[in-house]
């Protein structure tokens, strides 16, 4: 049995009832953290350009589009998850050298199983599939060193979630995952140097591609059965060795992803939070700081701090700041928060910040990147103009595994995020569909969703 047919395996007999119930809980906060993440990003500039375009082309409409319209399942997977990821302030997981973003597969699962006709529990334990593949890929065939993006596992995620939903047989599922793990392979350029509106887009494109395979392998198109371990297979191409015994896997991985308590790339969270902390307990006048200093783990370094992905202090768009621990901290120091509303243009351009970030330097520090990724230690030093120098040390954040966000924090934040595109009963009605998905069915979620203003 080839591994990819071992894979599909572990797919095709994942069942609800596999759920722990704390499993579940948390399957279900993190969809209604990524629906309010999505309702909060319709109108960016972008995601307006991706609904044109499926508008356009969108074929037969089968599928529901958050904010109302039909269109075909990999379409839809395409825009919702444009969607969900473009605030880039959906959840994340931490591998020793990889991060992804799990939920960037909520787009795609929902599709499949709205066309599907499924049940929520056939949704939750969908999106429980993908959000174990991609979370022990990652763990243990990690590519961001070798060049590549994250979105590579993506595409084994994608396709196992959407073959679940559709209620594939063994043999489709495994030649579903083969195609899309051939076929999109994405480079890490994505997110290093100038950033593009790419980096929010990379993901909905692997999640229309590999949607649009897993129906391909539905009508009977095949794929190489050697994808993993072949002759110039993802092994020997990109990965290297690795093993996984899927027959003793679980759906327990979504308790170690975490959600974003601020709008910002999420190796910056605890850093943001220490500066915050700092802000409100000295109550020093922002106008008044010399210079910022800011310890970190290495990774957050190479990241968004001026490391191996490039200069950091070079902030124009939404893209590169939020991607920049420099612009990130300045702002969270100068306006008490970091929200979607500092990445506006005329914030992103205002003199203020961008004097402000070019006295903050970014260190990486040996013994915080020791303890990552079961820690996110940071220390932020802040020295004023009167000489004073005022610092706080914090090792993880509220919503990371080690303080995780509880319910009511994930509905405050969907309530934020969706309060200008749905009024309060309809957000009440979609928290209530969210937590008891499993008596619904998936059209019932989605009718919701259909009604969001645009």
């Amino acid at each position: 049995m080839t591994a990819v047919q071992r894979l599909a395996s572990f797919v095709t007999r994942a069942r609800f009832d596999d759920l722990s119930d704390d499993a579940r809980t948390q399957i279900k906060i993190r969809v209604l953290d990524a629906l309010g993440c999505a309702i909060g990003a319709l109108g960016g500039e972008p995601v307006r350009m991706v609904r044109a375009h499926v508008d356009e082309f969108g074929g037969t409409g089968r599928c529901t589009l958050v904010g109302g319209g039909r269109t075909a399942p990999d379409r839809a997977a395409l825009y919702n998850g444009a969607l969900v990821r473009y605030l880039d302030f959906n959840d994340s997981y931490l591998a020793p050298r990889e991060t992804c973003h799990p939920s960037d597969n909520l787009g795609a699962v929902l599709a499949a199983a709205e066309y599907a006709g499924a049940d929520g529990r056939t949704l939750l334990v969908a999106l429980a599939v993908a959000y174990q593949v991609q979370c022990r890929l990652s763990d243990v065939a990690p590519v961001r060193a070798k060049g590549f993006d994250h979105t590579t596992q993506g595409a084994y995620a994608v396709a196992a979630g959407v073959s679940r939903a559709l209620g594939l047989d063994e043999g489709r599922t495994a030649h579903a995952i083969a195609i899309s793990g051939t076929a999109f392979n994405a480079l890490r350029v994505t997110r290093t140097g100038a950033l593009s509106h790419w980096k929010g887009l990379a993901y909905p494109n692997t999640a229309f591609a590999a949607t649009h395979a897993t129906f391909l392998a539905m009508r009977g198109i095949t794929g190489p059965p050697e994808v993993f371990e072949g002759p110039k297979g993802f092994m020997e191409a990109i990965a290297g060795r690795f093993e996984i015994d899927w027959a003793r896997e679980d759906l327990e991985r979504v308790r170690q992803t975490i959600v974003k308590r601020y709008n910002a790339e999420i190796h910056s969270q605890t850093s943001i939070e220490a500066a915050l902390d700092l802000r409100r307990r000295a109550g020093f006048d922002p106008a008044q700081i010399e210079r910022v200093e800011v310890d970190t783990f290495d990774v957050a370094f190479h990241i968004i701090g001026g490391g191996e992905e490039g200069d950091k202090t070079v902030v124009r768009t939404k893209e590169e700041a939020d991607h920049s621990l420099p612009y990130m901290v300045a702002a969270a120091l100068l306006d008490g928060q970091v929200m979607p509303e500092q990445y506006r243009p005329e914030r992103i351009q205002r003199d203020d910040v961008q004097a402000l970030l070019r006295r903050v330097q970014v260190r990486p520090v040996e013994a915080y990147s020791r303890q990552f990724p079961a820690r996110m230690p940071s220390r932020v030093r802040v020295t004023l103009r009167d000489g004073r120098t005022l610092a706080t040390e914090q090792e993880d954040y509220e919503g990371f595994h080690t303080r995780p966000a509880g319910w009511e924090t994930i509905v405050e934040k969907f309530d934020r995020l969706s309060a200008p595109h749905a009024d309060a009963g309809l957000r009440r009605e979609i928290v209530a569909a969210v937590r008891g998905l499993e008596t619904l069915q998936v059209a019932d979620l989605t009718r919701l969703l259909a009604s969001v203003r645009t």
